[in-house]
């Protein structure tokens, strides 16, 4: 079932996420990509959001979220608590992404992240072209207004996971929502991975 309601990456993570899994959506937003899960997916959901408006929007939408700082209180959460624990579009805005990352893993059976890559080439053009910071579809807001504070690459995320010894079981580059098969670090504006310890 392709989830046609959703933006093109929260399809994607959403593919990833089992029917009648226990989830955990860290940064869950107001609640859009949980509630399709839940009428969906019958996901048993979770939330946590650092913006109280959202906190508001997602409660209002019959969802399990608090408010909490996922750079700070993961730590709270149990050992495999959930099947599935989602970051998405949240990774860049996170204080210690690696150690968020492994915090995912720990809480949750397996993770599904997705960010904004910065290897896509309208980024690297508009860098070498203008030499000023880039503003694309996936990376929207001017460097001076985003709440991104780690930039990375697929192959940057990648690698990471790598070196943390976590286990990379799928991994999706999407260009304006559709999938790339070829050159994922050049040419997927989007990277979602799943991922195991």
């Amino acid at each position: 079932m392709t989830p046609v309601h959703l933006r093109p990456d929260l399809a994607a993570v959403a593919a990833a996420v089992p029917t009648g899994a226990r989830v955990l959506d860290i940064g869950c937003g107001d609640g859009q990509l949980l509630a399709w899960l839940r009428d969906t997916k019958a996901v048993e959901g979770r939330g946590i959001e650092l913006d109280p408006n959202d906190v508001a929007a997602a409660v209002g939408r019959g969802l399990a979220v608090v408010q909490g700082d996922a750079d700070t209180d993961l730590a709270d959460y149990p050992d495999a608590a959930f099947d599935v624990v989602i970051l998405s579009n949240t990774l860049q805005a996170m204080q210690r992404p690696a150690v968020v990352l492994r915090e995912l893993v720990r809480i949750g059976r397996c993770a599904v992240v997705s960010f904004p890559n910065f290897g896509h080439w309208r980024v690297r053009a508009m860098l070498a072209l203008t030499g000023q910071m880039p503003v694309t579809r996936s990376l929207p807001i001017s460097w001076h207004e985003t709440p991104n504070i780690h930039f990375c690459t697929i192959a940057d995320f990648e690698a990471l996971a790598v070196a943390m010894g976590l286990t990379v079981q799928g991994r999706t580059a999407l260009s304006a929502g559709k999938p790339v098969a070829l050159w994922p670090n050049l040419l997927g504006d989007t990277g979602v991975f799943v991922l195991r310890r």
